[in-house]
């Protein structure tokens, strides 16, 4: 006995990774986020691996584990996969406070990001097509 396993939402031609709870502000995430979008798996670890930003070794962790549950559950070709989305959320913030002059206090909003990276394997059509 026991549940129903739920349906795949994705083709079986798309694996996925999750981060929740990335100390960012969306903004900031977005901007790496931007720089993997639509390129093939191995130069976004390339372009994440010599990024100045902060937050750019999380997304690579992110983009490793996608990576590593298409080929591990989903069977899929490793060299033929590329970033097909990069998406980050909003969750909740955490507010605080500053101490400011004469007994006043101000608020400092500290965001909380997630972000969500699918890969997908290309056709051999379209890989020879960028490779040309």
């Amino acid at each position: 006995m026991g549940k129903k396993a739920k349906e795949r939402r994705l083709p079986e031609t798309d694996a996925k990774a999750i981060a929740r709870a990335l100390r960012i502000s969306p903004r900031k995430l977005n901007l790496v986020a931007e720089l993997i979008r639509g390129k093939s798996a191995e130069t976004a670890l390339a372009e994440l691996s010599f990024s100045r930003r902060r937050i750019a070794g999380d997304v690579k962790k992110v983009l490793q584990a996608a990576i590593a549950n298409a080929e591990n559950n989903h069977s899929l070709d490793v060299d033929r996969l590329y970033v097909k989305e990069a998406t980050v959320g909003r969750t909740a913030a955490m507010r605080r406070f500053h101490a400011r002059g004469r007994g006043r206090a101000a608020s400092v909003i500290k965001p909380i990001s997630n972000l969500t990276v699918i890969v997908s394997e290309r056709k051999e059509r379209e890989q020879r097509e960028e490779q040309a």
